[in-house]
């Protein structure tokens, strides 16, 4: 009995200029897929015409000279309807005021505000983009993102030979900051005993064992931990049967640096062990690593 081929993987690549669209065309060249960036849209069902032989990636946004919203979903549509190629949109998005800053930091014009500050072609853009975001299967938000977590991110959802596996993300934040953009869900680690009160503690963080020791002391610690884990094990292959790629999961406190960086690692911990693949972002560490050698920290609250 012959085998079912498998359909072929291909990833439109799209997002406002500057959110990390040219870093993902890369990562997923570096993965084994065919890349091809700025395609005219009208050449698209020539490239696709008969079977690929290995997964396309193909990067569009407003400097393609025939680009509109309507046209790209028409393409999609049709690429989609397909039973030999796997179609998804990966949509690479950030706020304004990180992409206002990008483009402030390389000097570059915005590509729909040649004679005009860069904040006005980033907010034409968005109003532009809008429609095709809400169709995307993976839409990622790269404010807090550098390339090197970007292009972790790309590989758990994009790795093997280009086949998507089911990726979960797990993020420590300070609520004091807000939580990150894109969690589908969070989950509030601030009743826990914060070691923030306790100065021999105040300048470790959740990675420590120290600060893992105090917050076991909790009791409802280790009952949290092992109830999160286990709803998240129940729901993770529902998610999946339901076709979802990825899940992203939030653990949140005051400042970012004790409890709930102390939970994700333990929650991460006990879902690699269930053989999930998992990746972690500690945000607000970061965010005072970054501060700390700019010469000046303000962590607090934890």
């Amino acid at each position: 009995m012959p085998t079912e081929l498998r359909p072929q993987k291909l990833v439109v690549v799209s997002g406002p200029s500057g959110a990390g669209r040219s870093t993902a065309i890369n990562v997923l060249e570096d993965l084994g897929y065919e890349a091809i960036d700025n395609v005219p849209l009208t050449l698209i069902p020539r490239l696709t015409d008969g079977a690929l032989l290995r997964p396309l990636a193909i990067g569009l946004d407003v400097r393609n000279r025939d680009f509109s919203t309507d046209a790209v979903s028409d393409v999609l549509a049709k690429l989609r309807h397909r039973d030999d190629i796997d179609a998804q949109l990966l949509y690479l998005d950030a706020n304004e005021d990180t992409l206002v800053r990008r483009y402030s930091e390389t000097r570059r014009r915005h590509p729909l505000a040649r004679d005009e500050p860069a904040v006005q072609g980033i907010r034409r853009e968005a109003a532009i983009l809008t429609p095709l975001r809400a169709q995307a299967e993976f839409l990622l938000e790269t404010s807090d993102l550098s390339p090197h977590d970007l292009k972790a991110r790309l590989t758990d959802w994009f790795g093997e030979e280009g086949s998507a596996l089911f990726g979960i993300s797990l993020h420590s934040f300070s609520y004091k900051r807000g939580a990150p953009k894109g969690v589908d869900m969070t989950f509030d680690c601030r009743f826990l005993k914060n070691p923030h009160w306790e100065p021999a503690l105040r300048k470790f963080t959740g990675l420590d064992a120290p600060v893992g020791a105090y917050i076991l002391g909790d009791q409802r610690a280790s009952i949290f931990i092992e109830k999160v884990t286990d709803l998240l094990l129940m729901l993770f292959p529902a998610f999946r049967e339901e076709g979802k790629s990825h899940l992203s999961i939030g653990f949140g406190c005051t400042g970012g640096q004790h409890r709930s960086v102390y939970v994700t690692e333990q929650v991460a911990m006990a879902l690699a062990e269930q053989g999930w693949q998992v990746s972690k972002r500690h945000r607000d560490i970061v965010r005072e690593q970054d501060r700390a050698q700019a010469g000046g920290s303000d962590r607090s609250g934890s």
